[in-house]
């Protein structure tokens, strides 16, 4: 291996260091190489972000001799020095919001699902004090971590009954009265200082790493090597910080990446300058000099399930040649929230078939509107995912996942793919020859507009969508399809970098035209633009509106609807529609509805 001058100066560096690397720098084998140039009777510790991770640099210390190397995540670090030491169980899939309402025995204080509503939020505390850096729950502040107006209307309503029965749940937890789950057992490592006997800590994928590991890091005697991007931290919803910036250490940079050229390099380091709308600097500069020169991989990445299954059903029912496809992480989840509820779930409550519903928080609710009311309350994302495709698919969801499914390989086949889908976070680590972004990432035009109002309530939010764009460009080791509100302002097409042109104000111009000349002919079944050509197409008879798209005249006609104050039931009758979908599409309108 032929090291750059920056990877030198690592390996020859002494003392507390860290390493900032840009995306496929190389930095696993800088740190293999580091490990190399210490002596041999030295104790190196290396803790890795995920078990992915930590099995990949397993393999690649055994592979260059380094017995002397132990490589562990913080999980399991903390799982040996706890769990076994006191003989806990742990529940692995932590607790739904249904068994935290049922093991505290919540009260709804007279308002219907409140006591689900409360589980939600006492789950999330106890999963952020766990995570945190604080001793005691009472230092956190979650009603400022809490982003959306009725969310933390409802929080500051009940914090003191959040706070009191988040504490009764870890104490149930620390007495082994129920079982723990992973944040606490690492949260009860952090708190009781625990000394690692090991000269070199080598501390991987950093930016992502909790408040709670990063103490324990900090306070070792070892030389500590701190490794990450500070661009690449995605994992703020699971209160992480960035522990490159939180860290007083002497500065190294990777700045060389070995997976594209200096085109997608240069596109990379721009999109990073959209942190200037954020109040963030960005100062490394990246060299592309890798590429790979076939197109052997390819991959569409999405900031969200929802786009990401939207492009999905797009492929399975338009390209029917398409016979292969693969989805990074288990395809089942893309159909689960992390609560346990499906997407079958919501859509048997769409129905109104609550027998058939296997959630009972989901089966508890009457009808999509109660469950739109509980998501706005709790900042459910994954539920209001899920509740946006109920109502744009209905019950073609079915037959849908059905055909996904058919088409999907195994673990073993990713290679004979010819398609991968992947969420950004899902993908993270990995890289494609060939790359195709969905449109939910966001836009310059977009942060732009942060400067007209109040925007630093949302400067950490607005900071980890950029760098969620930057992950995504960075997976590619040839070329990137990218929708053109998402390039930079004026950036220069190349041969790697293929724009996407935004078609949407043409398609609604068409739609409008073919709807006035449907109607002028007397065509009384709605009439659309398909694929780029100028014509008309009967959309299938349903008995239900909702399963049809919303087109211009229909947004019109809601808009003036909502404005004139007409009420959710009467529009949703209007229409055809659940209040779920009306709803929905208000949202989607960026308009604000109060009941």
């Amino acid at each position: 291996m032929e090291l750059t001058q920056e990877q030198k100066e690592i390996i020859n560096s002494s003392g507390n260091i860290k390493i900032n690397a840009v995306a496929g720098s190389g930095k696993t084998s800088t740190i293999v190489e580091y490990a190399k140039a210490r002596p041999k009777e030295s104790r190196i510790l290396y803790l890795a972000f995920n078990k992915s991770v930590k099995l990949e640099a397993t393999k690649k210390f055994a592979d260059h001799g380094l017995k002397n190397v132990k490589v562990e995540t913080a999980h399991s670090l903390a799982y040996r020095h706890v769990v076994f030491r006191h003989g806990y169980k742990v529940k692995p899939a932590g607790y739904r919001t249904n068994e935290l309402a049922d093991l505290l025995h919540l009260h709804s204080h007279g308002e219907k699902h409140n006591e689900f509503v409360l589980a939600n939020h006492i789950g999330k505390l106890v999963m952020m004090f766990c995570n945190s850096d604080k001793k005691l729950l009472k230092e956190m502040n979650y009603p400022d971590m809490v982003s959306d107006i009725k969310a933390k209307a409802f929080v500051k309503t009940y914090y003191k009954y959040i706070q009191d029965k988040s504490q009764l749940l870890l104490d149930k937890m620390d007495n082994g009265e129920i079982e723990i789950t992973h944040d606490f057992y690492l949260k009860k490592f952090q708190l009781t200082n625990p000394v690692l006997n090991y000269d070199y800590i080598l501390f991987d994928e950093a930016q992502d790493a909790s408040p709670a590991m990063l103490d324990v890091f900090l306070r070792q005697k070892a030389t500590k090597v701190i490794v990450g991007d500070t661009h690449q931290q995605i994992y703020g919803w699971r209160n992480a910080v960035n522990s490159l910036e939180k860290a007083d250490f002497p500065v190294y940079n990777l700045s060389n990446s070995f997976r594209f050229g200096q085109d997608i390099a240069k596109l990379a380091v721009e999109i990073l300058k959209f942190k200037k709308h954020v109040g963030r600097e960005h100062n490394i500069p990246i060299t592309g000099k890798g590429g790979s020169k076939e197109i052997r991989s390819k991959a569409i990445i999405a900031r969200t399930n929802l786009a990401l299954l939207l492009k999905a059903i797009e492929y399975v029912t338009e390209k029917n040649n398409l016979s292969r496809i693969y989805f990074e992480g288990n395809i089942n989840s893309y159909t689960y929230a992390d609560d346990g509820a499906s997407l079958y779930d919501v859509l048997n409550l769409y129905n109104g078939k609550r027998h058939m519903i296997r959630d009972s928080l989901i089966r508890s609710m009457k009808d999509l509107t109660e469950l739109e009311i509980y998501i706005d309350k709790t900042e459910d994302v994954q539920l209001g995912m899920m509740l946006d495709i109920v109502n744009e698919y209905g019950n073609n969801i079915p037959a849908i996942l059905k055909k996904i499914k058919e088409k999907h390989v195994t673990d073993d086949d990713k290679s004979k793919a010819e398609m991968i889908f992947s969420t950004v976070h899902r993908c993270k680590g990995m890289e494609y020859d060939s790359i195709q972004l969905t449109s939910d990432f966001v836009t310059e035009k977009k942060l732009e507009k942060l400067n007209a109002g109040d925007k630093n309530q949302y400067l950490d939010k607005y900071n980890e969508e950029i760098n969620l764009l930057y992950v995504a460009v960075t997976r590619t080791r040839n070329s990137i399809h990218i929708p053109e509100g998402m390039l930079p302002a004026g950036f220069p097409h190349s041969q790697h970098i293929h724009v996407m042109k935004d078609l949407t104000k043409e398609k609604l111009k068409l739609e409008a035209e073919l709807m006035s000349f449907g109607k002028k002919h007397g065509y009384k079944k709605d009439l659309r633009f398909d694929k780029g050509d100028m014509k008309m197409f009967e959309v299938r008879e349903n008995t239900h509106g909702a399963y049809q798209r919303w087109t211009v005249d229909l947004d019109s006609e809601l808009t003036k609807m909502f404005f004139e104050g007409i009420n959710l039931r009467d529009m949703a009758k209007h229409f055809g529609r659940t209040k779920g979908a009306i709803r929905s599409r208000i949202r989607k309108l960026e308009m604000d509805f109060q009941d």
